[in-house]
């Protein structure tokens, strides 16, 4: 089959604006979880950055009992990520946030959100959840990210 030289140049130039719309974000902190789990930390597409989900397991894996420490552990690995692409944690512009003993531990993980974000708050959505793939994790939390306060 034939293609038009003008429609050859159309495809490609629409291939090449999809490749460049996904881009990997990777700290070197995350590469043996990425490779382990075939996912990506973060994903750079147009104007915005979309993280995986985070849990409170500190950066070399291990998973703490306390509840304070891996909320702030959580947080502390979206900052990392974020870190990477260039941009600060208000550039924050969609929280969803995955709990065991939600109810439990809500005052608790607010106070820490709140140190860490001020107005405009993101849109926050918590949610209890039945369990989560890390075996002792409280918490998983996944933002979307304005890319148009940096990167």
């Amino acid at each position: 089959m034939h293609v038009s030289k003008c429609k050859q140049h159309s495809l490609e130039m629409r291939r090449e604006r999809y490749f460049m719309v996904k881009r990997l974000v990777l700290p070197h902190e995350f590469q043996s979880v990425s490779e382990e789990l075939n996912m990506s930390p973060a994903i750079f597409s147009g104007n915005h950055i979309f993280l995986s989900g985070m849990t409170g397991a500190d950066m070399s894996g291990l998973m703490p009992e306390d509840p304070e420490a891996q909320f702030r552990n959580t947080f502390k690995k979206i900052e990392c990520i974020l870190h990477e692409a260039n941009v600060e944690m208000d550039a924050i512009v969609e929280m969803t946030s995955y709990h065991i003993g939600l109810r439990e531990h809500f005052e608790l993980f607010n106070s820490i959100r709140l140190e860490l974000f001020s107005k405009p708050y993101p849109a926050w959505t918590p949610v209890e959840v039945a369990g989560l793939r890390r075996e002792g994790a409280l918490v998983e939390v996944r933002v979307i990210v304005s890319a148009h306060y940096g990167g």
